[in-house]
């Protein structure tokens, strides 16, 4: 199974690039907002530009098929200022989650937790 992480401290994010060819393979009409003030701040939205069609990349499925091929076809494209995506390979029969120091994430293999 590929999964997508963010490897550096930032977290994680899709450029516009990337945002772009997500919703060209999902067949869906981005629309970019851009804050005038701070340029690298940016809203997506799916179809028109309303509150309730904003769509935010850390809510992607990490091992969503789409979201794999567009890391693997952009590459370094897919970054920002504050992510470096990769993709990694586990077993398919592990259960797995997504865990993050500063930004900076792993897979890590689920396990059982008290507190």
């Amino acid at each position: 199974m590929k999964i997508v992480i963010n490897d550096c401290y930032g977290g994680f994010g899709l450029s516009e690039t990337a945002m772009r060819r997500y919703c060209e393979l999902m067949g869906l009409e981005l629309v970019v907002e851009t804050d005038p003030d701070y340029t690298e701040f940016q809203n997506f939205y799916v179809g028109s530009k309303h509150p309730d069609n904003l769509i935010n990349e850390r809510e992607f499925g990490r091992a969503d098929p789409m979201l794999v091929q567009v890391v693997e076809e952009l590459g370094e494209q897919c970054n920002t200022r504050t992510s470096e995506l990769k993709i990694v390979e586990i077993p398919d029969d592990v259960e797995w989650e997504v865990a993050e120091y500063d930004g900076i994430e792993w897979v890590a293999e689920k396990h059982r937790t008290w507190r």
